[in-house]
């Protein structure tokens, strides 16, 4: 598994492994919200952040993660992927390459939350509504280790 930068070339499939990714960890989502925001993470979201994907010899993308200055947005990896140490090296990398030290995670996405704290970030604030104003709360995670 190589990290690489993303192109706009990829941003097809990295929406089609979001919506993999959402679709297995984000149960609080109906339909209506993942259609919502599939076109706001190809033309708005992707275009205007450091996004690097995890992408095997072969060519095959396995996840993505962007970031905007010390702040990861946005760490997906593809449901048949997960459980594969794919975040893990998205995670590293970006930590190392760009000095992310925060995150926001839905708090209704328990397998997130878990993975973040197990990478040594803490919480250290929680706000009620998500970035688009919705009734999911995020909570703010800063690394620690």
């Amino acid at each position: 598994m190589k990290i690489e930068t993303a192109l706009p070339t990829h941003f097809e499939c990295l929406v089609a492994i979001w919506e993999s990714s959402v679709r297995a960890t984000h149960h609080f989502l109906q339909e209506s919200d993942i259609a919502a925001l599939r076109p706001l993470l190809l033309n708005a979201y992707l275009p205007n952040l450091k996004v690097v994907i995890a992408e095997d010899y072969a060519g095959a993308i396995h996840g993505f993660l962007g970031v905007d200055e010390n702040r990861i947005e946005m760490l997906f990896v593809d449901d048949a992927s997960r459980g594969k140490g794919v975040g893990k090296l998205l995670l590293q990398h970006a930590i190392a390459e760009s000095g992310v030290n925060e995150v926001d995670v839905n708090e209704q996405n328990p397998q997130g939350v878990a993975f973040y704290r197990h990478m040594g970030f803490e919480q250290v604030g929680r706000s009620e509504l998500d970035g688009q104003g919705n009734p999911f709360p995020l909570l703010h995670l800063r690394l620690v280790k």
